[in-house]
């Protein structure tokens, strides 16, 4: 998608939503790592709005970012509201939320202020999943879709591909390669055959936003099925954030506690460290993608400490030591 092009759609949805005669100013935002693309609009004497343009035309009623709002808004959870749409030109207006992530607020926070935006995290975690099972349904598109054997495999192989091979530049066996499937399939399974609840799947400080001292949800249209300790393992063991130790344990029985479940620690804490170990290796090949085939060097920053994730998980899990001898004679910082 061209940027003038891009803009002539800013235009045409401006012109046709009636916002043009108020004189809005429009400034581009930075995107994520989608390849959508993302402008504030500046109304004189009126809330400024966000449009978000897709690369294509779209059916507002098949849209996954539309649908999953719809079952979040029933929740409820806070997410932006939903404005306006044109699906000829591929844009959705949004609610601004301004510019403040709850990664980029970190760096101000009081510890106070750290430990009861966290809290508040968990807890939206700990309701999506309460409310998602009773709003379970087939209208919704996430209860269609899982973090099965194929979608985990699919990602264990995109770490293959695109931080193994192509960032850190490993050629492997066919012998080679099938030795690292066969560990990863161990790992996959055992995933895929815990009970499902409602998953954000991408549930990290990028994605919450900090909006009149409230968190919002953003980026949640890839929401599907899987264990309940993905989106907490997205939270705590988040890429962008160094959490204190003691700060993810206090964070987990917080978790627990919510939904009933204390004294069940020692049980859940070796299955978040197995969802640990699968999402942050999912997490270096996205990493890897972007840099390599999106030539976004941003994330490479991020790369130490989530090399440091998986380390320190292979080391914890012995039935894994086959699985950390054969990465790290490719890549000793797996050791």
């Amino acid at each position: 998608m061209e940027a003038s092009t891009a803009r002539e759609r800013v235009d045409g949805y401006l012109e046709r939503s009636g916002l043009a005669r108020q004189n809005p100013r429009v400034v581009p935002l930075t995107g994520d790592a989608s390849d959508r693309k993302y402008f504030r609009v500046l109304i004189p004497d009126a809330p400024s709005i966000v449009l978000s343009l897709y690369a294509n035309p779209f059916d507002v009623r098949t849209l996954p970012f539309v649908n999953v709002a719809t079952l979040l808004a029933k929740m409820p959870v806070p997410i932006p509201a939903v404005l306006g749409h044109a699906e000829d030109l591929g844009v959705i207006a949004l609610e601004d939320l301004g510019d403040v992530t709850l990664q980029a607020h970190l760096g101000a926070a009081s510890p106070t202020e750290h430990a009861a935006l966290y809290r508040q995290a968990v807890a939206l975690i700990a309701m999506m999943q309460r409310r998602g099972a009773e709003l379970a349904s087939s209208e919704y598109l996430p209860y269609g879709i899982a973090f099965d054997v194929e979608k985990l495999t699919w990602e264990l192989d995109f770490f293959t591909k695109h931080f193994l091979e192509a960032y850190r530049g490993v050629t492997l066996t066919p012998d080679q390669r099938d030795a690292v499937r066969d560990e990863f399939a161990v790992l996959v399974r055992e995933l895929a055959a815990e009970p499902r609840v409602l998953c954000h799947r991408d549930y990290h400080s990028r994605n919450l936003m900090l909006h009149e001292s409230q968190l919002y949800i953003i980026d949640f249209q890839d929401a599907r099925m899987g264990p309940d300790t993905y989106d907490l393992v997205s939270l705590l063991r988040d890429s962008y954030v160094d959490l204190p130790d003691q700060t993810v344990q206090e964070l987990i029985a917080y978790f627990l506690a919510l939904k009933g479940l204390t004294g069940t620690e020692p049980e859940f804490h070796e299955r978040f460290d197995l969802m640990a170990l699968q999402r942050n290796l999912k997490a270096l090949g996205t990493f890897g993608y972007q840099t390599t085939a999106r030539r976004n060097p941003v994330y490479i920053q991020y790369i130490p400490r989530t090399l440091k994730y998986v380390r320190d998980n292979l080391a914890n899990q012995p039935r894994f030591e086959r699985m950390r001898d054969l990465l790290a004679t490719h890549v000793e910082e797996f050791r």
